[in-house]
């Protein structure tokens, strides 16, 4: 029986295969970030000629769509990732023009409570229907047979970068 072989140690990268890798990821951030500012460039100007409504708004507006019942103002900067403060102005801007109501909690005075008004869904159904219309318009070129592979792929993206934030040795 012959001696079992050790398994050759992995072909180091030499440097200049690292800056052909550094020059790669940097491409693909350079690609999201001009793709996600001509959309939402695009975005933004239509509800603002459109709705007279700004994209901040329609973002708070399409977190307490999904939750009919309610939510604690203090989760909608978490789930919009935005600081509080920026987010105050928003709220009272949409509690002044009746799309949403804040109201203390009955458990905890100190707790608010936002919810859509029937003016506000009826308001935000009606530029999400629109919203979905723009973004068709905007990928219409995109094949629709390389969606799905794409989103996959981002969504490795998103997992890689996810994992890198959550290492220990992150400095």
């Amino acid at each position: 029986m012959a001696p079992a072989k050790e398994p050759s140690p992995a072909p180091s990268r030499n440097a200049a295969d690292a800056e052909a890798e550094y020059r790669a990821q940097t491409r693909l951030w350079l690609r999201l970030l001009a793709c996600t500012s001509m959309i939402e460039g695009e975005l933004r100007r239509r509800f603002r000629e459109e709705y007279d409504f700004t994209m901040p708004r329609f973002d708070v507006l399409a977190q307490l769509d999904r939750e009919p019942s309610g939510l604690v103002l203090g989760e909608l900067p978490k789930r919009l990732m935005v600081s509080a403060g920026n987010l105050t102005p928003i709220v009272d801007r949409l509690v002044e023009d009746g799309y949403i109501t804040r109201t203390p909690s009955h458990l905890d005075r100190r707790v608010q409570i936002v919810c859509m008004t029937v003016e506000g869904r009826k308001t935000f159904r009606r530029m999400a229907k629109s919203h979905g219309a723009w973004l068709a318009e905007l990928l219409a070129e995109f094949p629709v047979d390389r969606l799905d592979g794409l989103v996959g792929a981002l969504d490795d993206v998103k997992r890689a970068v996810r994992d890198a934030l959550q290492r220990p040795e992150r400095s």
